[in-house]
């Protein structure tokens, strides 16, 4: 089913017809021993260099970790590296897949910032370690791909939403569809405070989804409603200033999410998820939240 959806009308399957892809049983995490905001490559970071409060960085980070290890994933750690403030968010630097014989996969990333492209070989070679076979996209042909940032797995389906227009490139999900034999719904972006897919898209169960609208075209919008049939939206204060949509729902059941999503949290609620609340505002101030702290593994 390999191809690059992204229009409504190119869409020949339903949610349904895809094949199942077990949920992912692991998280890594990065530890923030070296987190600071030390430059500014998206919105969210300006005025905050050096501004990040260390001490109550970590504590934000052991919670997140904890409440994982609670809803009973098995996390495991990797340290960061000096001169690498950003590496504490490992949802960007790869794109983790298992196919159907059980073999684990790990598409490295492609950078999009010089600040952050010597992140990637520490986590390749974790993955090495770790019985993952690596992949690479060709450089020569593809600009930049910021892994599980802007690639997003459709809960238990082997199908990817891909974001792309400020840190991927939609040539690369030709390769990525191609490579995994599975569909890509491409979602191209239109607000730069949305940089990320996972900053504006959440993908909760099968069948519903948590959204900022503002941040797609039009068109984007219809494949969203054509193939959820739950889609439940962000205001912009939540989605920009709490950062709602980076939340993150591992199982189809709890989601994690930065606290004081007042109206959205309630809309989760409503629709039967179990909400656990955690403060990530050290970790705004470097324009990210739960979704871009974590990686989810096989």
């Amino acid at each position: 089913m390999a191809h690059v959806i992204a229009s409504a009308d190119q869409l020949d399957f339903s949610i349904t017809d895809l094949p199942s892809m077990p949920l992912p049983t692991e998280v890594l995490m990065v530890r923030p021993l070296h987190y600071t905001v030390d430059y500014v490559i998206n919105p969210h970071m300006a005025n905050q260099v050096g501004n990040v409060d260390t001490i109550e960085a970590q504590n934000e980070w052991d919670l997140v970790r904890a409440l994982f290890d609670q809803i009973g994933l098995n996390v495991r750690l990797l340290e960061d590296h000096d001169g690498l403030p950003d590496m504490v968010f490992c949802a960007n630097q790869s794109l983790p897949y298992i196919d159907q014989e059980g073999n684990r996969h790990a598409l490295m990333s492609i950078m999009h910032a010089d600040q952050r492209k010597r992140e990637v070989p520490y986590i390749e070679q974790w993955y090495r370690q770790n019985g993952y076979e690596a992949h690479f996209l060709d450089e020569t042909k593809i600009d930049d791909f910021e892994g599980c940032g802007d690639a997003i797995w459709h809960t238990g389906k082997r199908m990817l939403w891909g974001g792309y227009g400020y840190r991927s490139s939609l040539t690369a999900y030709e390769s990525i569809s191609e490579l995994f034999d599975i569909p890509v719904i491409a979602l191209e972006l239109v607000d730069e405070a949305f940089y990320h897919l996972d900053t504006c898209f959440c993908v909760l169960d099968e069948k519903t989804v948590l959204i900022y609208p503002d941040a797609f075209t039009d068109e984007g919008l219809k494949l969203i409603n054509t193939l959820f049939d739950k889609v439940i939206e962000a205001s912009q204060y939540e989605a920009e200033e709490l950062f709602a949509c980076n939340a993150c729902c591992p199982d189809g059941r709890n989601v994690i999410i930065q606290q004081g999503c007042t109206d959205v949290n309630k809309n989760l609620r409503d629709a039967g998820f179990s909400v656990h609340e955690v403060s990530t505002y050290e970790f705004l101030k470097s324009g990210g939240s739960v979704f871009c702290m974590k990686q989810m593994l096989w």
